[in-house]
């Protein structure tokens, strides 16, 4: 082989974040495949190719079994014809028949093409399924690369492989430069028995929750429990949290000393405004915290257990309550898992 298949294979590597020592294996597989379909009556074992790329050698041979009387000429050799290419040659013993590769059959050389495509392929999936394994359902930090002027798509490194955000999965209203570095939330794997790839989030609810297990290590430790989130990306979230120890403010901790903790999040989440509700297993006491920071009079849960309630705040907390176009009433309902059907304290008639 020219040394400029090395340089090629080198490259070919370097192109797939393959090494390639890793990728030789492959493209030696391929090319045997193409040698027995020139060769079918060969046994597979008989086939030996061999590249070592850090001496820049490649060997493609048959080897053939010397007999005395020849019964399989695809797979044995006469003695007599073995001596020829071997003076040690003996019966019993082998012999190996160089090949040129360049000889190969179009069909075989095509084989071989799409095998070592297959084989890329499949050197891909093992990696990204690999790389990302332990970190579904996580929080991890990513650089950019690079955003494409026209989609706004985002094209990220973790952990040195490169991850797709889609703009739709951005925080709405966030720019991204290349450079920046940013938490996203790994989704999943999408397709990993076929064509896999990795879903990443800066949209996702559960970005939010992994955040607050990073700032607060009362969450991280167990001791404070996220116990719901709703969220409108880029706008508001609201966080249930409740402490298992009675001397541990749930809400306090999340806050952190001079609001440190929440400011840090908030920042990361490019000024979403972040809601910490405390839980209660009592259901209207839950809900009325969940309208927050709307102050609540009075909540009436359905007596027949629809998950619905009827809920009086004050007459001039009526559009705090709902807030713009029903925000925070879609917040507090998604939050406790209640219908909530919100009313003035005082209903105005006009004659």
């Amino acid at each position: 082989m020219s040394k400029e298949f090395f340089d090629a294979l080198t490259l070919l590597g370097a192109e797939n974040n393959i090494e390639p020592e890793e990728l030789a294996v492959k493209i030696a597989e391929g090319i045997a495949k193409a040698i027995k379909k020139d060769y079918p009556g060969v046994a597979e074992e008989n086939i030996v190719v061999n590249i070592n790329v850090e001496k820049g050698k490649f060997e493609a041979k048959l080897n053939k079994t010397v007999v005395e009387e020849v019964e399989d000429p695809e797979n044995e050799i006469s003695l007599e014809d073995a001596l020829e290419i071997s003076k040690r040659a003996k019966v019993g013993g082998q012999v190996s028949i160089k090949l040129n590769p360049t000889k190969f059959g179009r069909v075989a050389a095509q084989s071989a093409k799409q095998s070592i495509k297959h084989d890329i392929k499949e050197i891909e999936r093992q990696r990204l399924l690999e790389a990302y394994e332990g970190k579904e359902h996580e929080c991890v930090s990513a650089t950019v690369l690079k955003v494409e002027p026209a989609t706004k798509n985002a094209v990220l490194s973790i952990d040195k492989n490169e991850a797709y955000l889609v703009r739709s999965e951005q925080i709405p209203g966030e720019v991204l430069h290349e450079g920046d570095i940013i938490k996203v939330y790994v989704v999943g794997i999408v397709n990993p028995d076929r064509r896999p790839s990795v879903k990443i989030s800066r949209t996702h609810r559960d970005l939010v929750k992994r955040l607050f297990e990073l700032e607060v290590p009362e969450i991280y430790d167990g001791i404070v429990e996220v116990k719901s989130i709703s969220r409108e990306a880029g706008s508001r979230s609201k966080i249930a949290v409740y402490s298992k120890d009675e001397n541990v403010d749930a809400v306090g901790a999340c806050i952190g000393s001079r609001r440190s903790r929440i400011q840090a999040i908030v920042k990361e989440l490019k000024g979403e405004k972040i809601d910490i509700i405390p839980y209660s297993e009592d259901d209207a006491e839950f809900v009325a915290a969940a309208l927050a920071p709307a102050q609540v009079l009075s909540v009436t849960l359905a007596e027949d257990g629809s998950r619905s309630c009827s809920v009086v705040v004050p007459d001039n907390q009526l559009s705090l309550a709902i807030g713009n176009k029903g925000q925070n009433a879609k917040l507090a309902a998604r939050l406790t898992g209640y219908k909530i059907d919100i009313g003035p304290e005082h209903t105005i008639e006009i004659d």
